[in-house]
């Protein structure tokens, strides 16, 4: 049968001498076996009741909790809890995660950020985001969340989109229009990308593009504005005129 030590246990368990003797000593775990000489000795069963309490520690539970549930859960109850536990951390983390990708994205397209925007992101975005959803049926809903830019995320199609808005505004900002060389090069790559995005389907895309052009309360899609917009429009329309003349 085997047998550890208070010196083997703290090792392999990763706590302290001091926990475990403080354990003891308030009759939480104490070691099964006893020499003669006054040295003691855990068992295996005493080695699953310790991962037990660590496992209901890391609930946040006071060792006075944990002592009227040890013989009250068993290891897979706990084990349950705690896995759930774990699923909460994780979401709270994927949600922190995004929101810092988020912010890494707005500072890239803006070059800056206003306390406003952080606020409106920490605590409204999860609910203002999905508010274009409502302009569409399940179906096409279900295929723009799979296929449409997220500011949460740092995929190739995000940066993309994120590269042409920062060239349109650059555009803007210089005084160059949307028919110049450079507006029409970004209009063809803007119509590539998007027929990517929407997989061809011009009707949606043009049902997209409408609900785009809605103010930001409404839409709850990342503000994009007018003189941005209308630069889209003039420099795709340019496009599609001369693409119409060399045919």
């Amino acid at each position: 049968m085997n047998r550890w030590t208070t010196g083997q246990v703290s090792k392999q368990m990763s706590i302290s001498v001091r926990t475990l003797r403080y354990y003891d000593q308030i009759g939480l775990l104490t070691p099964s076996y006893k020499e003669d000489n006054g040295r003691r000795y855990y068992s295996e069963e005493d080695l699953f009741t310790l991962e037990k309490i660590t496992l209901l520690k890391s609930l946040s539970l006071p060792l006075e909790d944990i002592q009227n549930l040890l013989n009250k859960l068993s290891f897979r109850h706990i084990l349950i809890a705690h896995h759930n536990h774990l699923q909460e951390q994780l979401a709270s983390l994927q949600t922190s995660i995004a929101n810092t990708t988020s912010l890494i994205n707005m500072i890239d397209l803006e070059g800056t950020l206003s306390w406003d925007r952080v606020s409106h992101l920490v605590h409204n975005a999860q609910t203002n985001s999905n508010k274009w959803m409502d302009y569409f049926k399940d179906d096409e809903s279900a295929f723009l969340q799979r296929s449409l830019p997220n500011l949460s995320s740092s995929d190739q199609s995000t940066q993309q989109y994120a590269s042409l808005l920062r060239r349109i505004e650059w555009c803007i900002q210089q005084s160059i229009p949307p028919e110049s060389d450079e507006g029409y090069h970004i209009a063809c790559e803007l119509m590539k990308l998007s027929d990517d995005t929407f997989q061809g389907d011009e009707a949606l895309m043009e049902k997209f593009w409408e609900v785009r052009k809605r103010p930001a309360h409404e839409s709850g899609l990342y503000p994009i504005s007018d003189e941005v917009l209308h630069f889209v429009e003039c420099s795709i329309s340019h496009v599609e005129k001369e693409t119409l003349q060399k045919e």
